[in-house]
């Protein structure tokens, strides 16, 4: 999330933000000297800000030759700075609706093609959490720490109290307050997921839900 939070904080400079509004509203690439021109600075202040806003990955740069000559003669092209693809959000505490979205995208599309919804749902969050695990670099540590390291990553918020995590935060909140059974039910799967991809026989996931925190908890088998 460090490099999110720097991104948008790119934009906190008032001319920074002007110059990439300027940009992502134009219908072509903009040149530092049209941008400056437009948010009324030097043509120098604009090509640092701009320059900025591309090495935080917000704007890409095209070079062009505007004139539509070639060859000798016909100068050097243009540096000219377009939106780039790149998409920036930040959320505290962290949520991940993309990946709860995603989830749910692949277990429907695979219902069209005759499968049972609440199987397919359960079979795709286990095989991202599984991915999520067995992705993880193998460790001597415990069991229960290994799961919560590698679901601290995912943005969970781990805790580890006697032989339990306890997560103290659900990167899908306000879906799974406004359709609990559905949501948890994903969640414990992708989490049981991680504990298999991670080989971490000794430990399970089970539901145990608290107002205060996610409804899943890891404990010892």
């Amino acid at each position: 999330m460090s490099d999110e939070i720097e991104a948008i904080a790119a934009l906190a400079d008032p001319v920074r933000r002007r110059l990439y509004e300027l940009v992502v509203a134009a219908a072509e690439p903009v040149s530092r000297e049209e941008a400056a021109a437009g948010v009324g600075v030097p043509v120098h202040s604009a090509r640092f800000h701009l320059d900025r806003l591309v090495e935080e990955g917000l704007l890409d740069v095209d070079y062009q030759r505007r004139s539509g000559r070639t060859g000798p003669g016909a100068g050097r092209p243009a540096k000219l700075y377009r939106r780039s693809t790149r998409e920036v959000a930040v959320s505290l505490p962290r949520r991940n609706y993309d990946l709860v979205g995603s989830i749910l995208a692949a277990a429907v599309e695979r219902t069209l093609a005759g499968g049972d919804v609440a199987e397919e749902l359960g079979r795709e969050a286990r095989q991202r959490g599984l991915a999520v695990g067995a992705a993880r670099e193998p460790t001597a540590d415990p069991g229960l720490r290994r799961t919560a390291d590698a679901l601290a990553a995912e943005g969970f918020e781990p805790t580890i109290e006697a032989d339990q995590v306890h997560l103290r935060n659900c990167p899908f909140d306000s879906l799974a307050r406004a359709h609990t059974a559905l949501v948890c039910g994903v969640n414990l799967d992708f989490v049981c997921g991680v504990v298999e991809g991670l080989g971490c026989s000794d430990v399970e996931a089970r539901l145990e839900p608290e107002e205060s925190r996610c409804c899943v908890v890891v404990g010892a088998r």
